[in-house]
């Protein structure tokens, strides 16, 4: 079996793990990374024993394939320059800035019969997965995602850097189109908002409440959903699930029992499972999981949620800035 040949470009936080995880694939040939800091660059490739780019451009001619890691206003530019030298993409999340930039990197994937793998890391989270078989009509949705504040990331708006996993989520496991949007948010730290709540309603009665932070003391990754007869509980950092099921027979107070099963999946690897998953795209030609069609309908909820806290914001500055 020929090994792909696969390239990093973006050797930061998330970028070093892209490279670590190809390098130990058996399939496939990590050919370099490519960093704009050369110091970056040299240290991820010495790691991974393979070659170190100044400019990603001089990597896309030796590869089959890249991980694009940049921060996300450049990714609709690097992405192009990959589909230009015929080069097959996972781009990580949020797709882009723009639903046009969107529009226009799935437009250059299918011309050209390109794979356009969009990095939602959550769907290869194992307990995401497990839940699949359990989810029967999801009637009401709960999604928490804080943390405490780092750098990383703040360049963006927290929907974007938050957020948008869990509308992923949520839009993959509700089978109706959404209707309605009700949000609120502000910023704290930043010049962006580093808060915010997200009241979704799909045309099914489905209804999903999505609260993010970056400023918060703890950090808590869950999701609940509840269906007729059961219920789910999703703990994304201990790769945990819970479903909890209500059972014919009644208590003797009249409630009917319940049935609780567990399953923890710690030594499960989702980072690994997806780019496992690319490169089998990359080989077999295949559609991916979260395609580019997929990643465009997360980031278009999105950009509707940043729309409409920031019209908020604006007309009420007066009041929220006061001290």
């Amino acid at each position: 079996m020929r090994k792909i040949k696969i390239g990093v470009i973006g050797a930061g936080y998330l970028g070093k793990f892209h490279a670590q995880k190809y390098a130990a694939m058996t399939d496939v040939e990590l050919i370099g990374v490519a960093d704009v800091f050369p110091e970056i660059a040299h240290q991820v490739a010495q790691a991974n024993k393979t070659k170190a780019f100044i400019d990603y451009r001089e990597l896309l001619h030796q590869v089959d394939a890249v991980s694009v890691v940049v921060p996300t206003p450049l990714h609709h530019k690097v992405a192009s320059d990959c589909f230009a030298a015929k080069v097959d993409v996972l781009l990580e999340k949020p797709m882009t800035v723009t639903l046009t930039e969107a529009d226009d990197l799935i437009g250059k994937a299918a011309k050209g019969g390109h794979i356009l793998q969009i990095g939602h890391l959550e769907r290869f989270n194992p307990a995401i997965v497990a839940m699949q078989d359990y989810l029967t009509c999801p009637l009401y949705i709960e999604s928490q995602r804080v943390h405490s504040f780092k750098p990383r990331g703040s360049e963006v708006d927290v929907v974007l850097d938050l957020m948008i996993h869990d509308i992923d989520i949520i839009l993959h496991v509700v089978p109706s189109p959404l209707k309605s949007i009700d949000t609120i948010g502000v910023p704290v730290v930043t010049k962006e908002t580093d808060v915010a709540t997200a009241h979704l309603i799909f045309e099914n009665g489905c209804t999903a409440n999505v609260s993010v932070s970056r400023v918060a003391l703890d950090n808590v990754r869950s999701l609940r959903v509840y269906q007729p007869g059961s219920s789910l509980v999703v703990n994304y950092a201990t790769k945990e699930i819970m479903v909890i099921e209500r059972l014919p027979q009644l208590t003797p107070e009249g409630y009917h029992e319940e049935k609780t099963i567990h399953f923890c999946f710690t030594e499960k690897d989702a980072l690994a499972a997806e780019l496992t998953d690319f490169v089998e795209n990359v080989r077999l030609r295949r559609t991916p999981r979260v395609s580019g069609r997929e990643g465009r309908e997360a980031l278009e909820v999105a950009l509707r949620i940043i729309d409409q806290i920031r019209n908020h914001i604006d007309r009420h500055k007066d009041v929220l800035c006061r001290g």
